[in-house]
């Protein structure tokens, strides 16, 4: 099978696309043909950066959406023939980059049949990740004032959408040009963080979502109401504030994505229901993996990018 697959760190131009010998189901497994995959900033963050991953060659991706190719012994929620989606285990369980994967069962469920598996492709790491944090983490309730930073970014326009849903006010950091669309998402109120203090224009608020870190954690514990908390997703730019938290009375957590059925499952109903949309500004082909990654890193791109593997 193709894949795309890179020999050492470095900058786009070491993914390279190679043929490599396709998966084969083992127990509790199943594989599937991939059709699209999402690329997400942890893919070229591990590109570029020794960190979880460190055995070369290495075949990147998380996000999948596909065709249930076999499945091996012990699996009964999947068949072949079957479309799926999913995010593959964080962070070891990487490979969408190709065009065959092998994975756990319960990692992937339905894909609904709404959407087109470039959409569907977009979802599962950022939505996951999103409803892990507000839901899982923060625990998010009905009339809360939630914060998200870069909100129109792949994360950020998932939980615009996520805590929506479940009955919050929610509040967006991005630049102008993205606030019609972050309107249309269900944004009550907008930020341009370019010409406003979001300390000030926020005011007081019971959860914030940073995707930023640096300096925005601790501008951002200052913005919360007591008993209020603040879940930091960027874990190599952020420093821990649990003891200026606890001062403040308010909690401070970092978070990593987990592969995740239950999450999967709400996100599913949640693209049923169009309660959630993904927005996709660009697809390419796999051949292309090192062009996505560069327009990825120009830190300009709203919602997802994804790979058109089939």
């Amino acid at each position: 099978m193709r894949a795309v697959s890179q020999d050492r760190l470095g900058d786009p131009d070491v993914l390279q696309v190679v043929e490599v010998e396709r998966p084969v189901p083992g127990p509790s497994e199943v594989l599937v043909r991939v059709h699209a995959a999402g690329i997400s900033p942890t893919d070229w963050v591990h590109r570029r950066l020794p960190g979880f991953l460190d055995q070369l060659p290495l075949i990147l991706g998380w996000d999948v959406s596909g065709v249930v190719e076999a499945v091996g012994v012990g699996v009964t929620i999947h068949e072949p023939g079957d479309e799926v989606f999913g995010m593959l285990p964080y962070p070891h369980g990487h490979g969408s980059f190709a065009e065959y994967v092998t994975a756990p069962a319960r990692t992937f469920v339905a894909k609904p049949a709404g959407i087109g598996h470039v959409e569907a492709a977009s979802v599962p790491l950022a939505a996951l990740t999103a409803y892990q944090a507000l839901v899982d983490t923060a625990h998010i309730r009905p009339g809360q004032r939630v914060l998200v930073h870069a909100a129109a970014g792949g994360v950020g326009h998932f939980a615009v959408q996520i805590a929506k849903s479940l009955g919050a006010t929610v509040i967006g950091t991005a630049s102008a040009a993205k606030h019609e669309l972050l309107r249309e998402l269900g944004a009550d109120e907008l930020i341009d963080y370019h010409t406003e203090d979001f300390e000030k224009a926020a005011g007081e608020v019971d959860v914030v979502l940073d995707l930023i870190g640096g300096d925005y954690t601790a501008r951002s514990l200052r913005t919360l109401r007591p008993g209020g908390t603040l879940v930091s997703l960027v874990l190599s730019q952020t420093t821990p504030l649990r003891e200026e938290a606890a001062a403040l009375g308010v909690r401070h957590r970092l978070m990593l994505v987990e592969a995740d059925q239950a999450g999967m499952l709400a996100v599913a109903d949640l693209l049923r229901s169009g309660a959630l949309r993904p927005v996709v500004q660009a697809s390419f082909p796999l051949d292309q993996a090192a062009q996505a990654h560069e327009v990825g890193e120009s830190g300009r791109v709203t919602g997802k990018l994804v790979l058109e593997i089939r």
